[in-house]
């Protein structure tokens, strides 16, 4: 079953030629919201997430809410194991899929057919395994016969077709998305929104970044508020949200 648990996990970036006194020390923590100091070679160096420590369990749907600089995307990318906490520990246990961007790897010269087995390769599959979901990505993007022609020739809504069939296809455990994905006309949208209530009702654990309530409130039952890098709430939707307006 899937699980993670984070256990006083801190990751920070050391900043280089950075005088605690410039203007760029300034610039740095209005832009990112992290905590700055010191390292001992007097390097100025952010703190983006900071003893954050937290267990989530299958079932579970959390929604990860804060200002913006808070600390979110820094944890999403903990949790998809792009970054490796620089202190304390992060176990993660399941197959792990990001829509955080969906459109990340695709090649611009290479065709509709071929940005698949690129894309599916990014996302973990197998070689087999995309070739089992071929035809399910394409006849669900929609493109017809421009799934040979390269993706530079596509608009930005059939790119994101594709971009969207290619992501949703798996069957993840643990689900990581920042905000809630939006892509084409009409018709497309009504049908992108049945392909992400399938995913979601299959995701053993969901993790939502999002600014909005509505969504959190119709789809997690727990969520973490963060500020500056900690977690400073951890529980009810309804309380958080709460707690989030306060700060």
């Amino acid at each position: 079953m899937a699980h993670i648990k984070l256990e006083n996990a801190s990751v920070e970036f050391e900043i280089f030629e950075a005088s605690s006194r410039s203007l760029k020390r300034q610039l740095i923590q209005t832009a990112t919201g992290g905590r700055l100091h010191s390292n001992a070679h007097q390097r100025v160096v952010i703190k983006a997430l900071a003893n954050v420590s937290f267990s989530f369990k299958s079932g579970e749907k959390i929604a990860l809410i804060g200002h913006n600089g808070a600390g979110k995307s820094t944890l999403l990318r903990v949790l998809t194991r792009i970054y490796i906490p620089t202190s304390g520990k992060a176990t993660i246990e399941g197959r792990v899929s990001s829509l955080i961007d969906i459109s990340l790897g695709m090649d611009q010269e290479s065709s509709g057919r071929e940005n698949i087995f690129i894309r599916g390769a990014l996302l973990g599959q197998s070689k087999k395994e995309i070739h089992e979901q071929l035809d399910e990505v394409i006849e669900f993007s929609e493109l017809g016969q421009f799934i040979e022609m390269p993706i530079r020739t596509y608009s930005s809504g059939m790119s994101m077709r594709l971009a969207f069939a290619i992501s949703t296809i798996l069957k993840p455990e643990i689900l990581i998305m920042d905000e809630w994905l939006s892509v084409g006309d009409e018709h497309f949208t009504n049908k992108a929104e049945g392909r992400m209530n399938s995913l979601l009702e299959k995701t053993e654990i969901l993790i939502l970044a999002s600014h909005s309530f509505d969504l959190i409130r119709k789809t997690c039952s727990r969520a973490l508020v963060l500020q500056h890098g900690s977690v400073v709430f951890d529980g009810d939707v309804e309380a958080a949200i709460g707690y989030y307006h306060q700060l």
